[in-house]
């Protein structure tokens, strides 16, 4: 059996085949700069490159600099977001341009300690905004390197736990090395997401695969450890529609929580309907990523919370959660007054 490359052969195998096979066209890779490189990996965090790309182009059109951004209404930069989910990482950026103002002059840090400090950036991000915008040394573990590295070392155990995940870190600051640093990042990542994939991998066509612990061992579908599935919990959740004058009524939610910062329907603390209540207008179904939502929606004559009254253009300013959107979009009356779908 073939013993693992060393770090340089590794290095340059990997930089080697980026050359020919690895992706170069994606926008933030152009001109890469720490606040374009910054935006587009918190863009990427759970979310796919095709789905990333015309948010990363909409988001600098209208935030182009840390400056522009940390000026931004809050519900500016959620509107820009939407869709995206996990909003918490769109309120992070405009805290973090904040910061940065404040403590760099609007400028990011070059040290890997420097850039975690700031709000939203984490281990993995810092030293992608190291290796993409300064071409120098930052170890990078995400999902891709995760699965690379569980296959080629032949890692077991589930990667999130603290063992392994200690043993992968230490691993990628391993065979990390002080040249072509760019390429190197970018080719784990092309790697993970073009040969290494979850399912289906071209063994054949890997440039490691010669000395791929996993493959040789034919484990290739074992490893990474797979996390042992666990039933998501389904919650109910009441929710009320009220209109006035061709105006429906949200509230924006409160942070944290789920959907903070976003404008919403109003929500009953309750969540369940009782004999009492209003008729009901329609239902929703959403999934996050610990529970399922199963939501009904019932008209009201009035309501007394602290919220708003918005047209049906100035929603389209608004951050709204996609369900709630998609809701609205829906049951919107039409010109002769009556609600869609009722």
């Amino acid at each position: 059996m073939n013993s693992v490359l060393s770090p340089c052969d590794f290095h340059q195998t990997l930089v080697q085949w980026a050359r020919h096979h690895g992706r170069h066209d994606l926008p933030w890779q152009l001109s890469p700069s720490p606040y374009s490189v910054h935006v587009s990996e918190i863009m990427l965090q759970q979310t796919q490159v095709a789905t990333v790309i015309p948010y990363y182009q909409r988001w600098m059109a209208s935030f182009p600099t840390i400056q522009a951004l940390a000026s931004a209404a809050e519900d500016e930069v959620m509107s820009h977001w939407q869709g995206l989910g996990y909003y918490s990482r769109a309120r992070n950026l405009r805290k973090a341009a904040q910061y940065l103002l404040q403590e760099f002059s609007g400028h990011y840090p070059r040290t890997l300690k420097q850039i975690e400090q700031i709000p939203g950036v984490g281990r993995y991000t810092a030293g992608a905004i190291v290796s993409f915008a300064y071409n120098e040394p930052g170890p990078i573990v995400d999902g891709n390197v995760r699965r690379l590295f569980c296959r080629y070392f032949a890692i077991e155990g589930i990667p999130a736990s603290t063992a392994v995940n200690r043993k992968l870190w230490e691993l990628a600051e391993q065979y990390t090395l002080e040249n072509d640093c760019r390429p190197y990042a970018q080719s784990l990542l092309d790697m993970g997401a073009t040969v290494c994939t979850a399912k289906n991998p071209d063994c054949p066509g890997c440039p490691l695969h010669e000395s791929c612990q996993a493959r040789q061992t034919d484990r290739v579908a074992e490893l990474p450890t797979p996390k042992p599935s666990k039933k998501q919990p389904i919650r109910s959740g009441l929710f009320h529609w009220h209109m006035q004058q061709d105006r429906l009524y949200l509230v924006k939610r409160p942070s944290p929580g789920i959907w903070a910062s976003l404008w919403c329907l109003p929500q009953e603390t309750s969540n369940q309907i009782r004999e009492t209540d209003p008729p009901v207008l329609g239902t929703f179904k959403h999934t996050f990523s610990h529970y399922k939502l199963d939501a009904t929606v019932i008209l009201e004559r009035s309501l007394q919370t602290d919220g708003q009254y918005f047209s049906r253009q100035e929603l389209t300013q608004l951050g709204l959660p996609t369900p709630i959107r998609q809701f609205i979009e829906q049951h919107w009356p039409d010109d002769t007054g009556m609600l869609y779908n009722q």
